[in-house]
């Protein structure tokens, strides 16, 4: 959550900041603000709402020329969304300006160290504590940086700090802990951000800081110390990506784009994850074979819709590995007290890398000497830093809030990873993990085909308009499927809807079942432990009691042709992998509902990309 910017060089201040804000819309916030250095002064501004209301403002009243600024997208913690809670903060001297993203955990205690000094508090923010501890620290005669790094030594809690100081105009100073922050490296120029799509216009070369650093930016130099002022080093990365990714490409959302991204995404995540002898290699995975040989337990963590992708994995993993393999939600992990051992392997599952729940429940699991494996699309983020081991997805950047092609290749690297430890352990023959990798190297394919027949998806939409509830059913794998198809619908078109493993119809949710109710229903193939027939059965259980039956099956399954009001067709494809095909069109679904219904497709209310708060 919260965009951070910031900014040194030779542009205007104010254009940077603002248009790296401007990308980072996506990471959700409620109030947006602006600093800048000029003629010995900090000259701000900040509103609550959209950044267009900020726009607006310093449109009506333009802050003076600076080439040193530093911006913000809140997404409210401590305080409300208002103007006086916005960042950027100021000290009460007016010397000092800063934001952060984050939590200061001790803070009620440091605001009554400043109040009992007199300090007067003018936000209802654990950021205004911070501000006031660099500012007095400043005053008294610190340079910035060393200011910095006092007041970090003194905070508890995840956070990410971005300052400047009206009497050193040349300088920002950042640090952060458990708290996304990138350094984008110019010429005569340097950027920050809490990822690179703040400044990926202007550079593609990256710093990625590492925990309790603090950087200080000028124009011509990065430095990096730790919070004692010792020497330090971030890691620089080349970004493989350019500002044509992340712009719409002609599609009236970022998530449609994304969704139609799909077979490509799917396609790199498979790109060069085997040799031409037909064998799995994971390069990025750096635990060795003995390692994974000697796991006799796999605990899968993620949240929301990576939780459901770790649902989808544990059929996998535990069919072609025989490793017992349990599923939790990354924020109840560690407070149940877990029973972990040096053969548990932790595979943490998060689209940016940057999760606070999952992170903690990492380094929880570290703790305990479990190995941890993370699944991510972040290069250089926290969480794959702090694993064992990594399975990148290269899903590209995914810029709306509601994950789509970030979830079929989270699925796709649950999947080579469950066929990589079938081959170490010797569990699979190799021609039978041959065959499930020419499966999912078909994958794209079928994708595509689905995406073709989008528009019978959208004339649903238009039909359901009205909807006020929708129920999605599955068995199996197709479970998962219908629990992240109930989670899109809600993120987007803020409608009650509900997923169920189609069994438990009977033992209460079948209640829910009234007259025209839209029941999706995803229809396992045929020939898996009569899975299909009992969910024929199921179809007809809610068709009898009113229900409206959108039916998603294979292609050739006549069998549940009688029993569909609407029958949209899936390709052929092995059971464990019907979910890389099954989800697609209940992502196109709720996106064509929200859009309907005049919802902002990209930003739904009350969402943050990244929850980078637990």
């Amino acid at each position: 959550m919260c965009g951070i910017v910031g900014y040194v060089g030779q542009r205007q201040a104010r254009d940077v900041v603002v248009e790296g804000l401007r990308r980072m819309e996506y990471r959700g916030y409620d109030s947006a603000g602006i600093a800048v250095v000029a003629d010995g002064a900090i000259a701000a501004d900040k509103r609550a709402g959209k950044l267009a209301n900020l726009e607006k403002a310093i449109g009506e009243q333009p802050l003076p020329a600076s080439t040193t600024g530093i911006g913000h997208t809140r997404w409210a913690t401590h305080g409300g969304p208002t103007d006086r809670n916005a960042h950027p903060h100021l000290g009460p001297a007016g010397r000092v300006a800063l934001v952060h993203n984050g939590i200061v955990e001790n803070f009620a205690r440091l605001r009554e160290e400043l109040l009992a000094e007199g300090v007067e508090q003018l936000s209802d923010t654990d950021t205004e504590i911070a501000v006031q501890l660099v500012e007095r620290a400043v005053v008294a005669g610190s340079d910035l940086t060393t200011a910095m790094q006092q007041v970090c030594r003194r905070l508890e809690g995840a956070f990410t700090l971005v300052a400047v100081d009206a009497e050193d105009p040349d300088r920002v100073v950042a640090a952060r802990r458990n708290s996304p922050l990138v350094v984008g490296l110019g010429e005569g120029e340097n950027f920050l951000g809490s990822d690179v799509a703040a400044f990926i216009e202007h550079t593609r070369d990256a710093l990625e800081l590492g925990q309790d650093q603090v950087v200080t930016l000028t124009r011509d130099e990065v430095v990096v110390t730790d919070f004692d002022g010792g020497a330090a080093q971030g890691t620089a990365y080349h970004v493989d990506w350019d500002l044509s990714a992340a712009e719409k490409d002609g599609y009236d959302w970022f998530m449609r784009k994304e969704i139609f991204e799909q077979p490509r995404a799917v396609a790199d995540s498979l790109l060069g994850r085997h040799t031409d002898a037909g064998r799995l290699q994971l390069d990025e995975l750096r635990l060795s074979e003995e390692d994974l040989r000697e796991i006799d337990r796999i605990i899968i963590i993620g949240c929301g819709t990576a939780g459901y992708a770790g649902l989808v994995a544990k059929y996998a993993i535990e069919h072609w590995t025989r490793i017992p393999c349990e599923v939790e939600l990354s924020h109840e992990f560690r407070y149940r007290d877990p029973i972990l051992t040096r053969n548990t392997l932790v595979v943490a599952i998060s689209q940016s890398g940057e999760t606070a729940d999952t992170l903690m429940a990492i380094r929880h699991a570290r703790e305990q000497r479990a190995k941890v494996l993370a699944i991510c699309n972040t290069n250089g983020s926290t969480i794959p830093r702090e694993s064992d081991a990594v399975i990148y997805t290269h899903a590209g950047p995914e810029i709306g809030v509601a994950s789509t092609k970030g979830f079929l290749t989270q699925m796709v690297a649950c999947y080579l990873l469950g066929l990589y430890l079938a081959q170490v352990r010797g569990t699979m023959y190799g021609d039978e993990i041959a065959a499930i990798v020419t499966e999912l190297e078909r994958v794209p394919g079928h994708v595509q085909a689905v995406l073709d027949g989008a528009e019978e998806v959208y004339a649903l939409a238009r039909e359901l308009e009205a909807a006020r509830a929708v129920l999605f059913l599955g068995r199996h794998a197709g479970f998962p499927v219908a629990l992240e198809g109930a989670l899109k619908l809600k993120e987007l078109a803020y409608i009650h809807a509900e997923g169920f493993a189609a069994g438990e119809l009977k033992h209460g949710p079948i209640a829910l079942v009234e007259d025209r109710l839209p029941v999706f229903c995803v229809i396992p193939p045929r020939g898996r432990d009569q899975l299909h027939d009992k969910m024929v059965s199921a179809i007809q259980e809610v068709r009898a009691r009113g229900a409206r039956t959108l039916v998603l099956a294979e292609n050739g399954d006549e069998d549940v042709v009688p029993y569909a009001d609407t029958l949209l067709r899936l390709p052929r494809v092995p059971t464990l992998l019907q979910p890389l095909v099954a989800v697609v069109p209940l992502q196109l679904f709720a996106c064509e509902l929200a859009t309907l219904k005049g919802h902002d497709v990209d930003q739904p209310r009350n969402l943050a990309k990244s929850v980078t708060v637990e």
